[in-house]
Parts: structure tokens; sequence; C-alpha cells
């Protein structure tokens, strides 16, 4: 078997000892005589499964004990509305950063259930930069800030966690959630699609301070109201159960890999030599402002774009698959989430070093 270097921006590369041990527990897990995906998400061997997957998850991100972790259905796009049905209170106002394609569609969501306040937006730099913090415009009578902390079409990431002024601070930390550390007291909501750094898709987590929810509008229904969910552990309805167990394998290989901290020192080196890389060629460039450079999303541009379909055919021939870039914006984008090895953001460079060397 010859696996490729997976680039893919998600659903993404899963580690590969993840999906050793699934294949390994796919006919039965420990003992129980049945597949996970078989197993009722009442009985006592799923429950052992989903304590561990929040109490692992609560370890990894140092969850404070009132906050609730919820493991939801409808990925993070259904999250653009659910937030402000559960997180509206009474106000009809909300305010977000535009910082790109995934912020503009949680601004559009969310206007339909309030107004939406765009307290700061890179728009008119095409989304390359994130907009100065003294320029914002965020109003003391909003419900909410919101901010997507990691663009992955566009490639910019915020190195800070921004200051809400007051408000509830509420983050998409779909592509980046456990890649780096974050203090989750700061936040009044988390959540994140699993299809990035977490596991497959078909699992939302959202992690959320327990005094936030409880007061939603009437038109919610129960399955996407946080305060029912919390109540019901996250299985009012009939999870995904199979999933959450593939999810609850990632954390556990991350806690063996040495946690947050850890793979967050690797993903620094990772992104500093790919863009380094990038930064020495006079075929590729990266057009995002230097403090603002994602370190999972990697955008670049070929300075003849006639070579683009070339260089994407040598690179699948090569072994490196879903270097596209978004149909968007175009270019390429290489996505090094957690599960991406040092020696595949290497093999890239080699790739791209070549690539271009035989163009010259």
């Amino acid at each position: 078997m010859a696996r490729i270097y997976n680039f893919s921006a998600g659903p993404s590369a899963l580690p590969e000892a993840v999906l050793r041990q699934a294949r390994d527990e796919m006919l039965e897990w420990q003992a129980s005589g049945m597949s996970v995906m078989e197993m009722s998400h009442r009985g006592k061997h799923f429950s052992n499964i989903a304590e561990q997957l929040e109490v692992d998850l609560r370890e990894l991100m140092a969850i404070p004990d009132n906050y609730k972790v919820l493991f939801l259905q409808g990925g993070a796009t259904g999250q653009f509305s659910f937030i402000p049905l559960n997180l509206l209170r009474g106000k009809t106002k909300a305010c977000y950063i535009n910082t790109g394609a995934w912020s503009e569609k949680a601004i559009k969501d969310g206007g339909r259930f309030c107004e939406v306040v765009v307290s700061a937006s890179s728009e008119s730099e095409k989304f390359t930069t994130i907009p100065a913090v003294a320029e914002w415009q965020i109003e003391p009578d909003a419900a909410y800030l919101h901010y997507t902390s990691n663009e992955t079409i566009h490639g910019v990431e915020f190195p800070f966690i921004p200051d809400a002024q007051g408000l509830p601070l509420v983050s998409d930390m779909s592509s980046n959630i456990l890649s780096r550390k974050v203090d989750v007291s700061q936040f009044g909501l988390i959540y994140a699609g699993t299809q990035k750094n977490m596991g497959p898709a078909g699992v939302t987590v959202v992690i959320v301070r327990d005094d936030l929810i409880g007061e939603t509008d009437s038109r919610l229904p129960d399955v996407f109201n946080y305060a029912v969910q919390a109540k019901n552990q996250s299985m009012l309805n009939t999870p995904a159960t199979y999933n959450w167990y593939l999810v609850g394998l990632v954390l556990k290989w991350l806690k063996s890999a040495g946690g947050v901290g850890a793979i967050e020192a690797v993903n620094i080196r990772k992104a500093a030599s790919l863009y380094d890389a990038i930064d020495r060629s006079s075929l590729y460039s990266n057009p995002v402002q230097t403090e603002f450079r994602s370190r999972m999303n990697v955008p670049f541009i070929l300075s003849d774009a006639s070579l683009d379909k070339e260089f994407l055919s040598q690179a699948e021939a090569n072994g490196f698959a879903e270097l596209k870039g978004h149909r968007s914006v175009g270019g390429m984008r290489a996505s090094i989430y957690n599960a991406m090895p040092e020696e595949g953001v290497k093999a890239l460079i080699e790739f791209m070093a070549e690539f271009e060397r035989t163009r010259a």
C-alpha cells in the first residue's frame, strides 16, 4: 500500500495510526462482540466512548468546568444560524469581523436572525490581512462578537485572541482547533467542524459557557438548542456514533504526541519551512501579510499561471494530492493540519524546488 501526501483543506488527512486502529477495531471493539457503528448510543459500551471523548477534549484544551462541551451535527455552517438563535437572548444585533469567505457566510446566515454589525473587514485588501484593531467598531449593546480564527480559503489566521470589549467572544475554529494553545476562558463560545484537525466529517464541537445558554429564540428546534443538548449529553437525537469514536481516537493520538503544545511546535516548524521556501522562490509567492499567515492553510500562486495545470499534474504523479487552490481564488493551496507529518511538508518543498529548477 502506498499512501499519498494529502493536502486537502477538508475533509483532510487523518493520522495513519488512527486509521490503523480503526481498521483493527472495525469488526469488534474491545471484546464487545460488535463494531462501534452497531452499538446503541444508550448502551454501556458507547457510553464509555462518549464519556472519554469529552474527558480527553477537556484535558487537551484545558476547558474550565463552567463550559459545556457538545458534539452536534449540521457542521460549522449550521452553527452560523444556531449561534444567534441560542445567544441573542433578547438582543437584536451581533458584531462580526469579516476576514474571508467563511466570515462572509457566517455574516450572511447570522443576518437572517438579527442585525449584523460588521465591526471590521479586510475585504478591500482582498482578505490578505487582519483589520487593524484600532479601527474595529464594536457595538456595546450587541449580543456577541464573532470572528473566524483561521480562513481556509484565503490563508489568513489570527495570531491573537481579540478583545471583545465586554461582549461574549464567539469563534469559528473549524480549521485550527487543537493546532495551537488557546485560553478557552476568554471565549463565550468556540465551535468547529471536526474534518480538519479532529477527525472525519460529521461531528461539530461546540464549547459554550454555562451562563450563555438557556434563553433561546422560540424558532430554535430542541435538537439545536445548546441547553437541551447539554442536558441530554448531546444525545437528544441519535448522534454520529462512529464519527464520535474516530474523533476520540484522534484525541488519544494527539495526547500520545504530547498534546496541543507539542503539536503547535511542529505546526510552527512546518509552516515556517514552507513559507520560507515560497519566499525564497522566484516562481511561487504568497499574498498574505506575513504576521497573519495561516499555519494551517498555505495558498501560493505561480508567477506564470500557464504552468498551473502542469504543476498539479506533476504533483499528483509524485504523490501530492489536493493542492489546487479554492475555485474562488485560484492558484495552489497546501493544507498542513496536525496529521500532516513534517516529512510530507519537506517532500513538498523538494518537489516545488525541482519543478522550479526544471522550468527556469
